[in-house]
């Protein structure tokens, strides 16, 4: 049975996650000293309602201003296609492992500080595309990049975040930017940095 799309609307919180993603914001380009290790977990809404896993983040870099330009070039040039094209070209930042899986590599990072102390991680990558998906050519195979936000305020028990597993960029009608995910994105809690 295929699902329906869901289209996130442009005014959405998770729109301005991913165009701050990918553009403007003051990020610093570093290896880090210290692997970060952060372990959450992703709670289903609506048609996943009820459905838990645990999410294992490893950031062991932070992308550059290079990498987000090379980004912002490759989908101006060839939207979504473009943008998967030049995340899988690009060096792993760390990964992500999904309870049941082996994980994949995360190759673009940014982290933000906030003015009220808050650090904001957020990510994009290609989704590995499963043998299943690719073979039967499912519609899920056209959303071929995963993102994440995690909010991490100073009041640890206020952490949050939210997770994309199956997502796509696109222009709509009025040549505005629009994430489209494949299922509803996964609210993630109990949010732990290690």
């Amino acid at each position: 049975m295929r699902l329906a799309k869901k289209t996130i609307p442009i005014t959405t919180s998770l729109l301005v996650v991913f165009l701050a993603l990918l553009s403007g914001g003051k990020s610093s380009a570093q290896k880090l000293s210290k692997t970060i290790f952060i372990q959450g977990t992703a709670m289903g809404q609506n048609q996943q309602m009820g459905r838990m896993f645990s999410v294992n983040v490893y950031i062991e870099e932070l992308s550059t201003p290079e990498d987000q330009k090379a980004l912002l070039e490759a989908f101006q040039a060839k939207g979504n296609e473009g943008l998967v094209n030049a995340l899988s070209k690009m060096k792993s930042k760390g990964r992500i492992a999904i309870t049941g899986t082996l994980g994949y590599d995360v190759n673009y990072i940014r982290r933000f500080q906030q003015p009220d102390g808050t650090t904001v991680i957020r990510l994009v990558t290609d989704r590995p595309i499963r043998f299943g998906e690719a073979w039967s050519d499912s519609r899920s195979s056209d959303y071929n990049l995963s993102g994440m936000e995690i909010m991490l305020p100073p009041d640890k028990k206020k952490s949050s975040g939210t997770l994309l597993p199956a997502c796509q960029f696109k222009i709509d009608k009025d040549n505005h930017l629009e994430i489209e995910a494949f299922q509803n994105p996964w609210t993630l809690t109990n949010i732990q940095r290690r």
